[in-house]
C-alpha cells in the first residue's frame, strides 16, 4: 500500500476532492407540502365545517405566517403548512363525494330485453366464453332506448357489453367494433352488483368512475350496424393507432409471446391468459405484467440517453423526453398510473434545468400535491397509495441506505487508472480501493496490467449493482407487505429473487420491444434483430416467473372476513 507515498516516505496531502456522501437529510419542503394537504384531505372527510371557516383559517395561517416569516422561520413554515392543511380539507367538502352512479338506466335493467341505439367508446376485444362461443366487450354509450311497450326514450347512459358468437371458422370471423361506430340491438340489461364480503372489490364503483351505468349481453348475429360516427376525432386517431400497434406486435411475434409484449408495452392486457396472470400474480412479479410507472421510467432513461448520445443539447433532449411520455400516456389504455409516473417524470426531468440536485422525495411531493389538487379524492384509491408508497420507500428508505453502502464504495473506481486519488477518499474506501489494485497486481501477472485493472473494476460495478438491485428489492417487498395483504389479501415471499432476476430482465425487454415495433414501420427486415433480442428476454422472464410461480409456497394470502350477510341480501 503505498498508493499517495513521496520518494522520502512521507506521504502527500489529500487533494481537495471531497467525498460525495453526506449523512445530513436534504430538505423536502414539497413532500411535507403534500403530506400536510393530504392529512387534510382526511380530516375534511369525516370533519365538516362551513366553507367560509375553512377559509377564514386558511387566510389567518397565511398572514400569521408572512408576519413571522422575517423573525422565526420555522414557524412560518409550519403556518404555511397549516394553510395547506386547511385548504385540503376546504377542498374536498367543495368537491363534495365522490359522483354517484348514473340511474337512469335502472328501471330498464331488470333482464328484460329491450332495443338500444349506442354508439362505441371502447374497441371491441375478444375473449373465449365456453367450449364453442367467444364473447366480445365493449363498452357504449346509449343514444335511445326502445321499450317492449314502443316507446322511444332518449338517453346517454354508459353500458358495458357482452357480445356473444359461436367459435369463429378460419373462413368466417365475427366483426370487431371500433370506435365512434353506431350500432342498433336487442339486449338484455343488469345493474352491475358487488359481493357481499367485506374487503372485497368494490366492482360498482370501478363502473361508475368509468362511466358505466349498466351491464348488458346479446347475441352477435342480432346487432345492426348503422351509418355514420358519433365520438371525438381525437381519441378515434389515438385508438387507432393503438389498435394499429397491437397489430405490428402480433405480427412481429408468435401469439403467446405476442399478448405478453402487449401487456408489458402498451397495456394491452385482453389477450393475457389467466394460468399466466396467476404464476406473475404468485411471483410478486404482477406490476411487470402491466404498464405502470415503471415502464415509463425505463423508456425514458433510454429515449433521453439515446438523444444526449447523438450530441442533441440538455434542453431540447429534455423538452423531446417529457413529449415522448406524453404521447406514451396517451397510447395506453391505463389511465391514471401511468400519467403520474409522466408527471413525476416531467418535474424530474424539469428540475435538472433548474438545479443542480435532484430531489425524488420533492418531485414526489410535487406530483402528489397536483394530483390532489385536480382530485382529491384519488387519495382514497389503492392505485394512489400503492404508486406514491412505491416510491416514497425508495426514496426515502432505498436509496439512501445505497448511499450509505454501495455508493459509497463506488467513489473507490473513480479515476482507477490514477496512483495519488486514494488519499483524497474516507479511509475505508481507500482501503477497498487499494485492496481491488493489489488483487489487479496479482492478476496482472496472468493477463496484463490493462485487462486485470479492467476486469477487477467490471466485477466491483457488478457485484455492486447486484447488490443495489437486493436490497432496493428487499425494502420494497417489506414495505408493500402490508399494504398488499390489506388490499389484495395476498402477500409474496419470494418477490424479492424474482424481481431481482426479472426487473433487469424488464430494462433490457422494453427498449427492444419499442425498437422493433418503431422498426416495423420502415421494414420488417430491420426489426427482425431486435424482435428476436425481445424474444430471447422475454423468454428468460417468463422461464423465471413460472419456475417460481409453480412453486406451492410462494404465497401467502390473508383470509377474507367471512360474509355476514342474510340469505335475502345474497340472493339479491
Amino acid at each position: 500500500m503505498t498508493e499517495g507515498l513521496s520518494p522520502g516516505g512521507t506521504s502527500h496531502s489529500p487533494s481537495p476532492v471531497a467525498s460525495t456522501f453526506n449523512l445530513k437529510p436534504t430538505r423536502q419542503p414539497m413532500l411535507w407540502a403534500a403530506i400536510t394537504y393530504s392529512s387534510g384531505i382526511i380530516a375534511g372527510t369525516y370533519l365538516w365545517h362551513p366553507p367560509t371557516s375553512w377559509i377564514a383559517a386558511t387566510i389567518a395561517f397565511l398572514a400569521a405566517a408572512l408576519y413571522f416569516l422575517p423573525k422565526r422561520n420555522w414557524l412560518a413554515a409550519s403556518l404555511a403548512l397549516g394553510a395547506f392543511f386547511l385548504t385540503g380539507a376546504l377542498q374536498i367538502q367543495l368537491r363534495g363525494s365522490p359522483t354517484s352512479a348514473d340511474t337512469t338506466l335502472q328501471p330498464y335493467a331488470d333482464s328484460q330485453q329491450v332495443e338500444i341505439t349506442a354508439h362505441v367508446t371502447r374497441d371491441g376485444k375478444f375473449r373465449e366464453a365456453g367450449p364453442s362461443e367467444i364473447r366480445q366487450n365493449l363498452d357504449v354509450q346509449t343514444d335511445e332506448i326502445l321499450t317492449a311497450t314502443g316507446s322511444r326514450i332518449p338517453l346517454h347512459s354508459g353500458v358495458r357489453l357482452g357480445i356473444y358468437s359461436p367459435t369463429p371458422s378460419t373462413e368466417s370471423a365475427p366483426r370487431l367494433f371500433h370506435y365512434g361506430e353506431r350500432i342498433r340491438l336487442p339486449v338484455k340489461l343488469k345493474l352491475p352488483r358487488n359481493f357481499h364480503n367485506p374487503g372485497s372489490f368494490d366492482y360498482e364503483s370501478y363502473l361508475a368512475a368509468n362511466g358505466i351505468a349498466a351491464l348488458g349481453s346479446a347475441k352477435a348475429q342480432d346487432v345492426q350496424l348503422l351509418s355514420g360516427f358519433s365520438g371525438n376525432r381525437f381519441e378515434l386517431w389515438r385508438t387507432r393507432i393503438h389498435s394499429n400497434i397491437v397489430a405490428k406486435v402480433h405480427a412481429l411475434w408468435p401469439p403467446p409471446q405476442a399478448a405478453l409484449i402487449d401487456a408489458m408495452l402498451i397495456g394491452e392486457a385482453a389477450f393475457v391468459d389467466r394460468d399466466t396472470r396467476a404464476d406473475f400474480q404468485r411471483s410478486g412479479t404482477y406490476h411487470i405484467l402491466v404498464v405502470s410507472g415503471m415502464n415509463v421510467t425505463i423508456l425514458a432513461f433510454v429515449v433521453f440517453w439515446t438523444l444526449r448520445r447523438v450530441r442533441l443539447s440538455d434542453i431540447p433532449a429534455t423538452l423531446l423526453t417529457i413529449a415522448f411520455c406524453v404521447a406514451y400516456a396517451l397510447l395506453t389504455e391505463v389511465g391514471a398510473p401511468v400519467w403520474r409516473a409522466t408527471l413525476m417524470c416531467a418535474i424530474y426531468l424539469g428540475t435538472r434545468l433548474l438545479y443542480r440536485d435532484r430531489g425524488m422525495l420533492n418531485a414526489l411531493g410535487t406530483a402528489a400535491l397536483g394530483l390532489l389538487i385536480f382530485d382529491p379524492r384519488q387519495l382514497f384509491t389503492a392505485s394512489f397509495q400503492m404508486t406514491f408508497l412505491c416510491v416514497l420507500i425508495v426514496a426515502a428508505i432505498g436509496l439512501p441506505l445505497v448511499e450509505r453502502t454501495s455508493h459509497l464504495y463506488r467513489q473507490a473506481l473513480a479515476h482507477w487508472d490514477a496512483d495519488d486519488f486514494g488519499p483524497s477518499l474516507p479511509a475505508r474506501v481507500a482501503q477497498f480501493r487499494s485492496d481491488l489494485r493489489l488483487i489487479a497486481d496479482r492478476l496482472a501477472r496472468f493477463i496484463g496490467a490493462p485487462w486485470s485493472l479492467r476486469l477487477v473494476r467490471a466485477i466491483t460495478i457488478i457485484s455492486l449493482s447486484t447488490f443495489e438491485l437486493l436490497l432496493v428489492s428487499a425494502v420494497m417487498q417489506m414495505g408493500l407487505a402490508l399494504p398488499m395483504a390489506y388490499y389484495f389479501h395476498r402477500a409474496t415471499t419470494i418477490g424479492l429473487p424474482a424481481n431481482a432476476a426479472v426487473v433487469p430482465l424488464t430494462q433490457l425487454l422494453m427498449p427492444a420491444a419499442l425498437l422493433a415495433v418503431a422498426l416495423a414501420y420502415v421494414s420488417p427486415l430491420l426489426a427482425k434483430l431486435p424482435a428476436l433480442l425481445t424474444s430471447v428476454v422475454l423468454q428468460a422472464i417468463t422461464g423465471t416467473v413460472h419456475g417460481l410461480g409453480d412453486l406451492r409456497l410462494p404465497t401467502c394470502e390473508s383470509p377474507r372476513p367471512r360474509c355476514s350477510s342474510s340469505p335475502q341480501q345474497l340472493q339479491r
